[in-house]
């Protein structure tokens, strides 16, 4: 930031479009509130749900500054805030009201992870919030996988899909299967935690599992709901296809016994602030020491509308991250 302490650089989106209505523009520095924490970034994750935000498909005002994760250093603590200090390094979800393409974001203090004494560097630990925290949630809260189980995980070289590969491998799951949409990402999801990884327009020859985890939505989703076996379990965490959405039959789901669910990182976490706090901080333990590989590729923070197109585009493998203290 400049020598102006009340004024910030941000990412806005100033009206609804593609990606080159991404604009860089002069803010005002927002203050904590009470049990709020205010971060000086270092870096924030790109993600499609930002990407959401700039199409217009989550009513947010405009003007508007996206971003859901970001880790830097505690720049403000507001009334009734303990166990976090000034200048404490931290990894932060700022999802609840956004905010994180900017030098400076305001969040709940229980979504924030402290980093002191950890091994992690700063570009990691921005692409821990959103992704990482994601999959303990997915997968335990709301899926309740248990030991053994077979787990099926949709987009697995994608951002949250290179997680919950191997968060299914950290809770115990027996086969975990991860799908591609092309030939070029197979290699790149086998690393992050698979047994074996697919083509999406293989699914049919895929077998039974008893969790299948879905953000392509489409065919994806009403091909998923036929590959759960009794008492299986279907997430629904996205629609990335932008296809149209599928009507599951509950007559189907009381006849074979099968569950479907929903999750939402951003409802979750204005819901249950205190629980979202505790899987971001035990995310950021793993990736700590060394139980969850991120990889992440780093981007200025000018060039965030190129990591929209990318996003937008399926071309990215991993995370992107933009570097907001180099600006």
């Amino acid at each position: 930031m400049n020598s102006d302490n009340t004024r910030m650089r941000a990412v806005v989106i100033p009206e609804f479009g593609e990606a080159e209505v991404l604009r860089v523009e002069r803010m005002p520095v927002p203050e904590p509130g009470p049990g709020q924490v205010a971060i000086d970034v270092a870096h924030a994750g790109a993600n499609f749900a930002e990407v959401l935000y700039r199409r217009g498909v989550v009513d947010v005002p405009l003007p508007f500054v996206p971003g859901i994760e970001v880790s830097g250093h505690v720049r403000a603590v507001g009334a009734g805030v303990t166990g976090l200090a000034v200048g404490q390094p931290v990894a932060a979800l700022t999802i609840v009201d956004s905010g994180g393409y900017a030098e400076v974001v305001v969040t709940s203090a229980a979504l924030v992870a402290p980093l002191d004494g950890l091994d992690l560097g700063l570009d990691v630990a921005a692409a821990l919030p959103s992704n990482s925290t994601t999959a303990f949630l997915v997968l335990e809260r709301v899926a309740r996988l248990a030991p053994g189980e077979r787990v099926l995980v949709h987009a697995a070289a994608g951002g949250v899909g290179s997680q919950l590969g191997q968060v299914a491998r950290l809770l115990g799951a027996g086969r975990v299967v991860g799908t591609v949409g092309g030939e070029a990402k197979i290699e790149t999801a086998r690393g992050f935690g698979y047994d074996e990884v697919i083509l999406r327009d293989r699914l049919a020859e895929a077998g039974e599992f008893d969790v299948v985890v879905d953000m392509v939505g489409g065919p994806a989703r009403a091909a998923s709901l036929e590959r759960l076996a009794p008492m299986g379990r279907l997430v629904v965490m996205g629609n990335a296809s932008g296809a149209e959405d599928v009507g599951l039959p509950a007559n189907h789901l009381w006849f074979t016994n099968r569950t479907v669910s929903g999750f939402n990182l951003a409802a979750f976490s204005a819901a249950f602030p205190a629980e979202a706090g505790r899987a971001l901080r035990r995310a950021v333990r793993s990736a700590a020491d060394g139980t969850l590989r991120v990889a992440v590729e780093t981007l200025p923070l000018e060039l965030a509308a190129e990591a929209h197109r990318r996003i937008e585009s399926g071309r990215t493998t991993g995370k992107l991250v933009l570097d907001i203290a180099a600006a």
